[in-house]
């Protein structure tokens, strides 16, 4: 097959690292590596986080000329399917149904989010955008259960919805780590929930028992670093702020790492805790929807606050028996699961059968 991609939020050849970049980059790995011939379509973003009429009028007059460009170049006539990532309400597909539609070929998703809520207020058009390029779907692949029960909900009749569990843009796993060295957190400093995150680590961190002599990293930067800094800064030199870090370094990190330490507020389900597992690093998280998909073992309800977090760093620091366990446990889920093979089958199996 020949596949367009389309990344409306923000597109693989993006300069600023981001957990969307990353995926958009595994799915054009994952469908190449199924065999198919994968074209980034476009690399206009469509996205508007303030939602702001105006912008949005703009980016729709940009999407127009683009689909007028699409629609006319020969190398659209060689597509066979056309497949977009990331249909939301703050950045809606404006670019995939007219083309394919144009072209006679099926329309897919992956990751499209219902949100029938927001069909009022300041992102109304682009909610109704939204809405209207996932009917447009012949299939759509979900990566969690909390995003099926809407997709299930507002389906039209005929449209296929596909459990792709999210995964690494790995064929393997790496060694795994030593659990050596210091917690590690990884996360965008970013005002709301990144910054709920951390502050729930804050407040867990002065819960551990005195005797536990626990010691953190935080990878990580954004417009909140100095928030994220007030909160850190009672616990001095036991915690070291390593700022925006490679993925090479990052995995340097992951090889010695005690735990990841994220509670994950409202997260999608977070590339970090893959990658952390991955590398055979506990991971230390509340149960929240999303997150429960990709991380191993049992978790506190968000309910239990951050007590329940502090007795995890405090058991997984000093029981090296429960550490290693955890660790296998977590390098287990993401080899069955979790990596590249495994989605590259199931992309392909729904592909082919719109052939």
């Amino acid at each position: 097959m020949t596949i367009a991609f389309y990344a409306p939020l923000k597109p693989p050849t993006h300069p600023v690292p981001s957990g969307d970049r990353s995926v958009a980059r595994a799915l054009m790995a994952a469908l190449a590596y199924a065999g198919h011939d994968v074209t980034l379509a476009s690399d206009i973003r469509l996205y508007d986080g303030a939602g702001n009429a105006d912008v949005q009028a703009q980016l729709a007059r940009d999407a127009e000329r683009e689909v007028a460009r699409l629609s006319q170049t020969p190398e659209a006539a060689r597509w066979s399917h056309w497949v977009t990532y990331h249909n939301y309400y703050k950045a809606p597909d404006l670019i995939g149904p007219p083309v394919s539609a144009a072209l006679n070929i099926p329309y897919l998703q992956i990751e499209s989010t219902r949100a029938r809520k927001r069909l009022s207020g300041p992102w109304a058009g682009f909610a109704a955008a939204a809405e209207a390029a996932s009917d447009a779907a012949r299939t759509i692949f979900y990566f969690t259960q909390h995003d099926a029960e809407t997709l299930r909900r507002d389906a039209p009749d005929g449209q296929a919805l596909v459990h792709l569990p999210p995964f690494l843009n790995h064929m393997h796993l790496p060694a795994p780590s030593d659990l050596s060295g210091p917690l590690l957190s990884v996360g965008m400093m970013r005002p709301g929930d990144k910054v709920a995150s951390y502050r729930l680590i804050a407040e867990a961190l002065t819960l551990v028992p005195s005797h536990v002599d626990w010691r953190l990293d935080i990878a990580g930067d954004g417009a909140a670093r100095d928030d994220v800094t007030a909160l850190i800064a009672p616990f001095g030199d036991r915690v070291r702020m390593l700022g925006a870090v490679s993925s090479d370094d990052l995995a340097e990190f992951y090889g010695t790492a005690r735990a990841l330490l994220w509670p994950g507020v409202n997260e999608a389900f977070g590339m970090a805790y893959l990658e952390a597992q991955a590398a055979g690093v506990p991971v230390i998280a509340q149960d929240r929807p999303g997150v429960r998909d990709v991380v191993a073992g049992t978790h506190p309800a968000p309910d239990a606050g951050p007590a329940a977090l502090a007795r995890t760093i405090a058991t997984l620091w000093t029981d090296d028996r429960t550490a290693r366990q955890a660790a296998q446990d977590a390098r287990d889920k993401v080899a069955s699961t979790h990596l590249m093979p495994h989605a590259a089958r199931i992309l392909s199996q729904a592909i082919g059968a719109l052939a």
